[in-house]
């Protein structure tokens, strides 16, 4: 922050510098005027006048480069928490907020979703690496069946709580990215398209929310609700382990993305109506859960300044695993991005955007099987899902 803090007065001094050459470049060539029409020598100011020229030239190529090392400094700062988040260093220190629902009581051992859909040949990870590696998985038959019929049922849910379905490109520029804050960060995390600076997608609120990149909304528009089902694609899978196994975590995966862009007074309360919009798909599921507010030092999203997370209880990992992310980013990504509002003041200003997930497909598909599984080994899928 000191080095950015330093630029910008160097930035400053020079524009006052260069302002001032300009001014004594403009006095002089007045002179020059004068002095042609009384007929007496220029040669010695026109001289001055060109080397004057020069400064500034070669004072606004100075100026330009400090410039591209000022934004490149403001792309890597991150947004600010909010002033209720608490301090931490990580997930040990999120803060519970509150617990839903009863955990399951088996009269048998609870088996692994990836256990039952290897039995049952409904989750084929085997194939899934011979078509493109690690961390890809084949959904078959009732997997995929269910898998469809989740996300049908997630998007409707969205929809019927206000939300307009959006069916957007899976990749996108890189111009984007840095918009909805995910470059320069975490490029390395991200699937690039050969001889094209285009990336696909670790996420639907990319392309949801520069939709409106550049644009100047009416206040009557706001707030705007946003859904889409997001294929993602994301090279980090994290570390080895049985918490990691199966469906947890994958390379690519499926949910159902909300969005939300609002006016700045609006949008804690809209954080509020996210995570309630992602927390109706786990009740109905009947899927014990709790929330969770993210600490500073757990908060990975780069451009969050408040995060709940959802966290689903897994019976064979006998703990909570996250389901769902919700996230205010205040004025972060709009003012990257450069979306604004026309307020009732007639100025334009900056609106806040928000995000969440409802919910990951591939996390609920394996709760669903684990809690519903029955002692001979097959599912008793819930009633909406059927």
């Amino acid at each position: 922050m000191e080095a950015l803090i330093n630029l910008d007065e160097e930035i400053r001094q020079l524009t006052k510098a260069t302002e001032k050459l300009k001014a004594s470049r403009n006095e002089k060539s007045k002179t020059i005027g004068i002095k042609i029409k009384e007929g007496l020598p220029v040669e010695d100011i026109a001289r001055e006048v060109k080397q004057i020229g020069e400064q500034i030239k070669k004072s606004e190529k100075e100026m330009e480069a400090f410039k591209d090392d000022f934004q490149s400094m403001l792309w890597d700062l991150p947004n600010l928490p909010h002033d209720l988040v608490p301090e931490g260093a990580g997930e040990e220190d999120n803060l519970e907020i509150r617990k839903e629902g009863a955990l399951p009581d088996f009269d048998f051992e609870p088996r692994s979703h990836h256990e039952i859909g290897k039995e049952c040949d409904w989750l084929d990870f085997e194939r899934g690496v011979k078509l493109s590696g690690n961390k890809f998985v084949v959904l078959k038959d009732q997997g995929a069946f269910y898998s469809r019929h989740l996300i049908q049922f997630m998007l409707n849910s969205a929809r019927e709580r206000g939300y307009l379905e959006v069916a957007p490109p899976l990749m996108a520029k890189r111009s984007v990215f840095y918009g909805s804050g995910q470059l320069p960060k975490f490029e390395d995390d991200l699937y690039k398209i050969q001889d094209d600076d285009s990336f696909l997608i670790p996420t639907g609120e990319v392309p949801l929310v520069n939709l409106y990149a550049d644009e100047i909304l009416s206040e009557e528009q706001l707030p705007l609700k946003l859904t889409c089902l997001s294929s993602c694609f994301r090279k980090e899978a994290g570390a080895a382990g049985k918490e990691t196994k199966g469906l947890i975590r994958l390379h690519q995966f499926e949910k159902v993305e909300l969005v939300a862009v609002c006016k700045p007074d609006q949008s804690n309360q809209m954080l509020d109506e996210i995570v309630a919009d992602a927390e109706v798909i786990l009740k109905k599921l009947g899927l014990p859960y709790r929330i969770m507010l993210l600490c500073t030092g757990d908060m990975s999203g780069f451009s969050t300044s408040k995060t709940y997370d959802l966290e689903v209880w897994f019976p064979s990992l006998k703990k909570y695993v996250e389901i769902s992310s919700c996230s205010n980013c205040t004025d972060f990504q709009a003012r990257r991005a450069k979306i604004r509002y026309k307020a009732s003041t007639g100025k334009n200003q900056l609106v806040h955007t928000l995000n969440g997930s409802a919910l990951a497909v591939g996390r609920c598909l394996a709760a669903v099987m684990e809690h519903y599984q029955q002692a001979d080994g097959s599912i008793a899928w819930p009633d909406m899902l059927k």
